[in-house]
């Protein structure tokens, strides 16, 4: 009982700090998977919250209040917490970079060190025993949504982002992770209080605000992201043959703003896209680009030439592939072939080859493992 009550009460210490752990960092990361319902509690709240939705009802301004919000925190999301603090593939000054830590915090996905300690470990053990979060190893809901109640869980290894803990203030961030949502979702109250007074004909108020922009809103963008976790690597297409089973999938890039394409960034980590070729939709590199343009941020890290060959060969084998095999399944083509060969040729392939799967885990090309040096060894320039 005394052991029970002293975890709860260190539950209770760490929503307000992250890093409050008695026994050690390292003890707690040691234990077994197991949910604590205590430290959960934050997390309940916050979809028990959607519900409020009942009481408030809805308006057009504070409905299209949650969709905006959920588009520009899920870029915040991939642009900011993944493509900056966890692969670094671009630079910026350390005013920026602590403004970008900031907008990250009101994902409520936790800091900026522990996303990125989290996302590192995933890519260096992807579909190993030791991957938190892989649906191949734990199941499909514990990749999605059990892996974070555990306590093992919790705590940020300082010693996997080395690049990052050297700044006092994103250690501030991370350690004490709930401040910016609070203020966040004080902020959106607050928004809807002032339109209440000042702009009756949008009818809104402060907790419709809240219900919509925070909850409801907060809510969809953390199920949008961990779909990456759960689903990733279980749907979708696998140009690349990289050691874990990442895919590519539309459905989820749209969902996750560029994300989906996920076997594209298990095979290269370093570059900026995830969208290796033009038609892969990845509205948030589209975004840091026009970002670069402002001087903001630079270094934008590209796609290797010899990747995107590698890929094109593969996309290549799949298309012909394809194409055979629609030759027996659908001879009505042929007459399409003799009427229009290139088009009815390229048409049939990439209608088939975007069905073609690859085996699990095949052998082939590694991964590109970048987060290993990444963690170890301070890297990019941020100006003083």
């Amino acid at each position: 009982m005394q052991k029970r009550l002293s975890h709860a009460l260190s539950a209770v210490i760490q929503w307000i700090d992250a890093d409050y752990a008695p026994a050690g960092a390292e003890t707690v990361r040691n234990e077994p998977d197991r949910v604590d319902w205590v430290r959960c509690i934050p997390f309940i709240i916050l979809h028990l919250g959607c519900l409020g939705v009942i009481w408030t009802g809805a308006s057009p301004f504070a409905v299209w209040t949650a969709v905006i919000l959920y588009f520009l925190r899920m870029a915040t999301v991939t642009g900011v917490y993944h493509r900056y603090f966890s692969h670094k593939t671009y630079s910026t000054s350390r005013p920026m970079q602590f403004f970008l830590a900031l907008c990250g915090g009101t994902t409520v996905q936790r800091g900026p060190l522990w996303w990125a300690y989290h996302h590192r470990h995933h890519h260096q053990h992807s579909d190993e025993e030791e991957d938190a979060h892989s649906p191949h190893v734990h199941g499909f809901w514990w990749s999605h949504i059990g892996w974070i109640t555990s306590r093992r869980n919790f705590p940020t290894d300082y010693t996997k982002v080395r690049d990052l803990d050297r700044y006092p203030e994103l250690v501030f961030l991370n350690r004490f992770d709930a401040i910016v949502p609070l203020l966040f979702a004080l902020s959106i109250f607050g928004l809807g209080a002032f339109l209440q007074a000042h702009a009756p004909g949008l009818h809104t108020s402060g907790w419709q605000m809240l219900v919509w922009g925070f909850f409801i809103s907060t809510t969809a963008l953390f199920h949008g992201t961990s779909c990456i976790n759960s689903m990733a690597h279980l749907m979708g297409r696998r140009r690349y043959k990289t050691e874990d089973d990442s895919r590519n999938s539309f459905i989820l890039a749209i969902i996750t703003l560029g994300e989906g394409w996920h076997n594209n960034h298990h095979r290269y980590q370093s570059a900026t896209r995830n969208g290796f070729f033009w038609w892969e939709i990845d509205i948030t590199y589209y975004l840091l680009k026009g970002l670069s343009w402002t001087g903001l941020i630079w270094g934008l890290k590209s796609v290797p030439a010899s990747v995107l060959a590698e890929g094109a060969h593969s996309d290549h084998h799949d298309s012909v592939a394809a194409a055979s095999r629609a030759q027996h399944i659908h001879p009505e083509y042929s007459s399409l072939k003799r009427i229009v060969p290139a088009a009815a040729a390229i048409a049939v392939a990439t209608v088939n080859a975007a069905n073609a799967t690859l085996p699990q885990r095949a052998d082939g090309h590694k991964s590109h493992r970048d987060v290993t040096e990444l963690s170890q060894t301070p890297q990019g320039e941020i100006d003083p």
